[in-house]
Parts: structure tokens; sequence; C-alpha cells
């Protein structure tokens, strides 16, 4: 070894940075890669069927995430897909000079979600293992910063840093190019870092292929989240709570970016990336940290229709900017509006999650609901698209409004006896 191989490490010193990292990857795949092909000139049905799909990696991840604790140890498996996704940015921004980039650069964001998911795994079992419970406590909501700090650099400045290099070079695939080149760059200097800031705690020492069959069977695990109480209804909340949405947030960066002929509001891309990348997931941040404010004071039972409420109301924001073409400074108020409502909405979603992963195997519980979850996004987004070009901007967020309404009907029949943490309930 070229050094010291450190036990114990300050988690100021590297959790940041490896959260960091598990956010950027992801926000470009699933994001910033539906405004960039917007500007290199693809159809939204396209768009949002492709850019759906490469997120099935994030749904059937807890499928692959044994072998991760089988093979090697989590501090390698860190490094290892830190590598492989800086090539994967490097390789993206390579193929958007190709002709067919379109497909050669889904290819690279395909490996590439592949890669986040795997990277996903692995850093939340180093953070377990590397620090203590009471560590791994305060460092929660740090956790979450950095994450929404990478959502911010992603979907804020690196799309801004794009739009400003469209208008002074007057290239866009050139301009993508730069933007995904200076991610690939950051991540390999967040691997570098990490190959030496990362600690080698005792506990991360893998185990042998032999002892798999000492773990619980997965039979086991997936018999006992689904015979729990309410298991349909769980089920059709998790699905449908964001269906509406899902569909929303596929098209609103078209929506925002393509010209009036298209239906859409022609503003730029830097402003798209001020609008929704920067203010809009600033609302959002404050939304959920006010929806857990309230669950903690109110309760879950109490919050949670409110909060739904709070998430799809303003999606009629859209039926209004898609009527009307507001000017600019009416679309800020409104997108961070309805962002806001977002965070609030997602807060109560996010909770009875983890109120329903109980027991001996909570933790597979809990991998197993937000694969659902993906799911939920995925299947609605990939459509979308192909719906708006027949029908429209205006119709289409009038479709969405409405297919708001089956989610928050689940409510009524969650079974929420069990689901109020709040002390005052």
């Amino acid at each position: 070894m070229l050094f010291k191989q450190v036990k114990y490490r300050n988690p100021w010193n590297f959790v940041p940075t490896m959260y960091f990292a598990q956010g950027v990857p992801n926000v470009i795949i699933s994001t910033v890669s539906v405004i960039l092909y917007t500007k290199m000139g693809i159809d939204n049905a396209q768009i949002a069927f492709w850019t759906s799909l490469i997120y099935l990696p994030w749904v059937i991840k807890m499928f692959w995430s044994p072998w991760v604790d089988i093979y090697s140890t989590k501090r390698n498996w860190i490094l290892y897909t830190q590598l492989a996704m800086t090539c994967c940015l490097g390789f993206a921004a390579f193929a958007l000079q190709l002709p067919n980039f379109f497909f050669i650069s889904l290819l690279a964001f395909s490996v590439g979600a592949f890669i986040s998911a795997t990277y996903d795994i692995a850093a939340d079992g180093f953070y377990m293992l590397a620090l203590n419970p009471e560590q791994q406590a305060f460092f929660t909501g740090i956790r979450s910063v950095f994450f929404r700090l990478a959502v911010i650099f992603c979907s804020g400045f690196l799309v801004f840093f794009a739009g400003q290099l469209e208008l002074s070079l007057g290239n866009i695939p050139l301009s993508w190019t730069a933007a995904l080149g200076l991610t690939a760059l950051i991540f390999g200097g967040l691997f570098a870092y990490h190959q030496f800031i990362l600690p080698f705690p005792d506990s991360d020492s893998g185990v042998k292929p032999k002892q798999v069959e000492e773990k619980a069977p997965v039979e086991e695990i997936v018999k006992s989240y689904f015979s729990q109480k309410g298991i349909w209804a769980i089920l059709a909340f998790i699905i449908l709570y964001r269906f509406g949405e899902a569909m929303l947030v596929k098209l609103a960066s078209p929506f925002l970016l393509n010209a009036a002929e298209k239906g859409g509001l022609g503003l730029s891309t830097s402003d798209v990336g001020l609008i929704y990348g920067t203010f809009g997931v600033l609302s959002l941040i404050a939304g959920g940290i006010l929806g857990g404010v309230l669950i903690a004071k109110y309760g879950l039972k109490k919050t949670i229709l409110p909060m739904a409420l709070a998430l799809n109301l303003p999606d009629l924001f859209y039926v209004y900017m898609a009527y009307n073409r507001p000017p600019i400074e009416f679309v800020y108020p409104l997108v961070s509006l309805e962002q806001f409502g977002y965070g609030l909405g997602f807060s109560a979603f996010m909770v009875y999650l983890m109120t329903i992963s109980r027991g001996q195997y909570k933790t597979s519980h809990y991998a197993i609901s937000t694969g659902i979850m993906a799911l939920g996004l995925m299947l609605p987004g990939s459509f979308s698209g192909y719906i708006q070009q027949q029908v429209g901007y205006p119709l289409f967020f009038i479709l969405v409004c409405l297919l708001t309404i089956p989610g928050m009907l689940t409510i009524f029949f969650l079974p929420l006896e069990e689901a109020d943490i709040s002390q005052n309930s």
C-alpha cells in the first residue's frame, strides 16, 4: 500500500463528499439528461420513454445488493464505482459529438445508472460500518443536505453553465460536452480524494460466498413484507401517490424550454437552470424541512392528506402557464411554489415508507418499498412524452392533475393507526 490504512477518520472528512458523489450521477441521468436531449432536438416522446427506462437500475438494485456484501469491501466498491462513473461521464461527453449521439449517450447513461445504483448500496453500507450509531443519527441530515447540494449543482449550476456556453460558443453539442466533461473531472477528483481519505473500518471486511446461506432467505424477507396488514392499499399508495407528479416532472423542463409554436414557454437553458434547478430545488428543500417539522409535531395520520394536497394542487400552476404563457417573472414563483408543495408531500410519503419498514428485516423492507416507489416513477414517466405529443401541453397538464386523484384516494384505505409518530397525538 502507498498510504497508511487508517481505521477511523472524522465523518466530516468523507460523509459530505460521499453523498455529494451519490447525488451527481442520479440527477444527471434522471433530470439533466432531459434538458440536454431537449436542447439537442430529441422529441418529448423519446426523451420521456428512454430517460424513464434507464431509471430501472434504481428500481431493481435490491436484487444485486447481496453481491456487494459478498465480494470485496464497501470501501473498494465505492472507489471502483466512482472510477467507473468518471469514465461513463467522460464517454457520454464525447458521445455528444457523434452523429448518432442519442443512443450512444443513452448507452453510457444506462451503464452509469447501474454503476450509480451499485454505489448507493455500497455508500449506505459503508456509512453504517464507518460511523457509530450516534454519528449515524447526527449525520443523517448532513447526508441529505449534500445530496441536495448535488441536485443544485447539476440541475442548477451545470445547466446554467451549459446555457451560458451555448450563448458564447453558439454550439449546443460542444456546450454540453464541456458541461459533462467538467462533471467527469470533478468525479475523478472525488475518486482520488476518497482513495486517500476513506477509512478502513474493521467491520468492512466483506464475506465469503459460502457465508451467503447464513443470511436471511430472500423468500422470508419478501413474504414478511407482503403479508403485512393492508398490503394492497400500501402498494396502491406507493405506486399511485406520485403518479401525476411523475408525468409532470418528465415534461416540466421540456415545457419551459420548448418554443411557443410547440406550446412551451421558450425559456433559455440558463433560465431553466435558475428557475427549476436552483430556486425550485431550494424551495423543495424548504418544503421537505417544514414537512418533517409538521409531521413530528402533529403526527403522520393528521398531516398526510393535507401534505398530499400540497403535493398535487400546485400542478394546476402548469395548466395556467400552458394556457397563458406568463412572463418569466411569474414563472419563478409558480415553479418554486410547486416544488415547495412537492417537498411537503414527499416528506409525508417517505415517513410513511419508514413506518411500514418494521421488524427484523426493516432494512430490506425499506429497500423493497423504495424499489416499488422508483417503479411508480418510471412507468408513468415512460409514456408521458407520447401523451403530451398527442394532446399538447394544456390538456396534458389537465390530465396530470386528474391522475393525482387516485393516489390521494388510497390514503383513506391505509392502515395509519400505527403510523403516527408524533408525541402529541
